[in-house]
C-alpha cells in the first residue's frame, strides 16, 4: 500500500478520500429518504466519488511512466486532485442544504457555488490535457502500453469536454427556476431512471457519452492488459477507434432524445457497424506478432519502467 501511495500522493489521497465518501454516500442513501430531481439525494455524491476514486488512481499510475517534464506532470496531477476535491465539497454541501449543485443559479449563493465548480472543472480539463501532452513525449519500455495510455488519455479528454453539452441544453421551464443546464434531452429532468446509473429511460441523457468518454482512461489500457499475450500497437489503435465510434454513437443517440436502452433502427445499425468493425479489425491485430517486444520466458511481456536519468539515480543512492 505504501508503494502505491508513492505513485502520486495528492491523487492517491484523493482516491482514498473519494472511496471513503462513496461509503458515506451509500449510508446516506439508506438513512436519508430525501429525493432530489427523481433520485435519492445522496446518489450523486456516490456516483461522483466512485468515479473520481477510479480516475485519481488511474492517473497516478499513468504518471509513474513519465520520463520528461515530470515536475510539470506532478503539479498538474496535484491541481487535478485539488479541483476534484473542490467540486465534491460543493456537491456534498448542496446535498446537506437539499439543493441542486450543477447548473443551479437560483440564488446568489448557488450561483457563486456553480461558478466555483465551473472554474474547477475547466481547470481540471486543462491539467488533464497537460498530463496527456507530457505522456505523449514519454518513452515507454512497452510501446503497446504506451499507445494504450496515450489513447486512453486523449479519448477521456474528449469525454470530459462532452460534459459541456449539458450547459448548452437549457430547458425554458427549468431556466425560470434558476437551472441553466440539463442532462435530459426531450424530456424533463427527474423522470424514470435506469437502476445503478440513474440515466433517463424515456429520453436522451447527455451523461451517457460523458461517462463513456471519461472511462476510456481505464478501458483502453485494460483491453491491452486483458489481451496481454497477443496485444500490440495496432490492436490498441483498433480498440481506441472502436471506442471513439461508441462515444460518437451514444452522443448522437442522446442528442436525438433517445434513451440508451431503446435505440431506433439507425442507432442499432450504427452499433452493429461499430462492433463489426472493431471485431473484424481487432482479430487480425491480435494474431499479429509484436516485433518490437519479444515474449519473455515464463509469461507475457510486462511494461517496463523507463530508466531514470543517471543524475537522479546518483542522488537517490546518496
Amino acid at each position: 500500500m505504501a508503494r502505491l501511495l508513492r505513485w502520486h500522493p495528492p491523487l492517491m489521497a484523493l482516491s482514498l478520500l473519494m472511496t471513503a465518501l462513496a461509503v458515506v454516500s451509500l449510508v446516506g442513501m439508506v438513512v436519508d429518504d430525501r429525493i432530489l430531481v427523481g433520485s435519492p439525494i445522496w446518489f450523486k455524491p456516490f456516483k461522483f466519488s466512485a468515479s473520481l476514486a477510479l480516475y485519481g488512481v488511474t492517473l497516478a499510475w499513468m504518471l509513474t511512466f513519465a520520463t520528461r517534464f515530470r515536475r510539470t506532470a506532478w503539479w498538474a496531477g496535484a491541481v487535478i486532485a485539488a479541483c476534484a476535491a473542490v467540486e465534491m465539497v460543493a456537491i456534498v454541501g448542496q446535498v446537506v442544504r437539499g439543493e441542486r449543485s450543477h447548473f443551479n443559479v437560483a440564488t446568489p449563493f448557488d450561483e457563486a457555488l456553480w461558478d466555483v465548480m465551473a472554474i474547477s472543472i475547466m481547470l481540471l480539463w486543462v491539467m488533464h490535457a497537460v498530463i496527456s501532452a507530457v505522456l505523449a513525449f514519454t518513452r515507454f519500455g512497452d510501446r503497446t502500453a504506451g499507445a494504450a495510455i496515450r489513447l486512453g488519455l486523449a479519448l477521456s479528454l474528449v469525454g470530459l469536454a462532452l460534459g459541456m453539452l449539458m450547459t448548452m441544453n437549457v430547458d425554458a421551464g427549468e431556466m425560470a427556476a434558476g437551472i441553466v443546464g440539463s442532462h435530459s434531452v426531450g424530456v424533463p429532468s427527474g423522470g424514470p431512471q435506469m437502476p445503478v446509473t440513474g440515466w433517463n429511460t424515456t429520453g436522451g441523457d447527455l451523461r451517457v457519452p460523458h461517462f463513456v468518454g471519461i472511462h476510456a482512461l481505464q478501458v483502453i489500457p485494460l483491453a491491452v492488459i486483458l489481451f496481454r499475450r497477443r496485444a500490440n500497437r495496432p490492436f490498441a489503435w483498433v480498440v481506441a477507434i472502436g471506442y471513439a465510434g461508441l462515444m460518437a454513437l451514444v452522443t448522437w443517440q442522446a442528442l436525438r432524445g433517445q434513451p440508451l436502452l431503446r435505440p431506433d433502427l439507425l442507432t442499432a445499425l450504427g452499433a452493429l457497424a461499430v462492433v463489426t468493425w472493431t471485431v473484424g479489425a481487432g482479430a487480425p491485430a491480435l494474431r499479429a506478432r509484436r516485433p518490437e517486444e519479444p515474449q519473455r520466458p515464463g509469461g507475457p511481456a510486462q511494461p517496463e519502467r523507463p530508466e531514470e536519468p543517471r543524475g537522479e539515480r546518483e542522488a537517490v543512492a546518496a
